[in-house]
């Protein structure tokens, strides 16, 4: 069993930047699809941003793009969400999720189609 612990998250005045971690401990695997998502207040999770089995491709919603970065560290087994030019909307809580396998496109903006997923860290923008 996989185990994902997020850090990073906490209060950022509007234009800062906050970089989150996602360490996966327990089963690990040789390589892996990551991603993030996030929960405001009152909203469903929504997918964020997503880097694929190989590494080579990263997706991310319309409202982050140019703003956020996603990355691996697949030695350390960790996953990064760099965000830059926050905005008080992008205030959640993050979830970063794990899955061994290769996602279709379509899939990776779906709960569904990941294995594993941690606990949570909030992130909150003043304005």
């Amino acid at each position: 069993q996989v185990r994902l612990v997020e850090s990073g998250g906490g209060l950022v005045q509007a234009g800062g930047s906050l970089r989150l971690s996602c360490a996966a401990s327990g089963r690990t695997f040789s390589s892996y699809s990551g991603g993030w998502f996030r929960r405001a207040p009152g909203k469903e999770r929504e997918f964020v941003a997503a880097i694929s089995w190989s590494g080579d491709s990263t997706y991310y919603a319309d409202s982050v793009k140019g703003r956020f970065t996603i990355s691996r560290d697949t030695a350390k087994n960790t996953v990064y969400l760099q965000m830059n030019s926050l905005k008080p909307e992008d205030t959640a809580v993050y979830y970063c999720a794990l899955s061994p396998s290769t996602l279709r496109f379509y899939d990776y903006g779906k709960t569904s189609s990941w294995g594993s997923w941690g606990q949570g860290t909030q992130v909150t923008v003043s304005s």
